[in-house]
């Protein structure tokens, strides 16, 4: 137990220095993906219920709290979203993007909570609005269609990947399991009811685990989840050392120390493998 004690700590002051720099890590966000849209020369922004939000905020009519200035390239742009009026008094925070070759916007650092979609066509000099959205998790998804867009209007839809998440979430607990398993049998433990044992166990931990930190993830960001992620596969050490004390079979009298051995490296090899694929394989991860 010292030694997961001193491990433990070793973690800890690992992470500490992310929640000491707490403008280093990624931040929220909202993407648009715009279909119908091919061949429009078009600019996007989100308007806001509030007026600021981070380091964006309105503009308050002041020179010198301008984004952009007589003369210089994206004024013109600018200056038609400063001077739209949106029927429900939702601000333009003076960020705004060139959607027409990505056909895409990617509000990637601290975008509104709640806001609408506003695309501005300079051949036509037209506007098109969408309803108010919100945004629903750490990176909110929306797929818009702009085959109407000459009515003015727009709609969008939430395209989060939920499909591709449970997927990738199977794949994390296949392979987590069967790395523990690698190591259950490096430990020397053999035959059909030891391995079912192991297996069991690792199901419903793994499950709880990934299940539990996918949410984390999906509502919190990566820093929430990696904290999460070095505090509940403490939990789980200590878990599966306390069954595998009790049930794996005895060893030259040391069944106890080996079962406690096993589960300490088996979580320890599975907690880094984890991190660092999820750095490899993002996707998966």
């Amino acid at each position: 137990m010292r030694r997961t004690g001193t491990v433990f700590l070793l973690l800890l002051i690992l992470f500490l220095p992310i929640s000491a720099s707490a403008d280093t890590g990624p931040k929220p966000s909202v993407r648009i993906a715009f279909t119908g849209g091919e061949g429009l020369t078009f600019y996007g922004t989100l308007l806001s219920r509030y007026d600021s939000t981070g380091p964006a905020s309105a503009w308050n009519g002041q020179e010198e709290y301008a984004s952009y200035h007589p003369g210089e390239e994206g004024y013109e742009v600018w200056r038609k979203f400063v001077d739209y009026k949106d029927a429900d008094g939702f601000y333009f925070l003076q960020e705004w993007w060139d959607c027409s070759e990505n056909q895409a916007l990617n509000w990637i650092y601290y975008p509104p909570s709640t806001f609408k979609i506003l695309l501005y066509f300079p051949d036509s000099d037209t506007f098109c609005i969408s309803p108010v959205y919100e945004k629903y998790a750490f990176d909110s998804y929306y797929t818009a269609d702009l085959s109407q867009w000459e009515s003015g209007t727009l709609s969008a839809v939430r395209s989060y990947d939920y499909t591709g998440e449970i997927l990738a979430l199977a794949a994390r607990i296949v392979l987590t399991i069967a790395l523990e398993l690698l190591v259950a049998f490096c430990f020397g433990y053999r035959g059909k009811r030891v391995f079912a044992l192991l297996a069991v166990v690792n199901v419903v931990t793994q499950v709880f685990l990934n299940v539990f930190l996918n949410v984390v993830h999906y509502r919190s960001g990566p820093w929430d989840f990696t904290f999460c992620y070095v505090f509940l596969e403490l939990i789980v050490f200590l878990l599966e050392a306390w069954i595998y004390a009790e049930r794996l079979p005895r060893m030259d009298g040391t069944r106890r120390i080996r079962a406690v051995g096993y589960a300490f490296v088996a979580n320890l090899l599975s907690f880094v493998a984890g991190l660092a694929l999820a750095f490899w394989l993002p996707t998966l991860f």
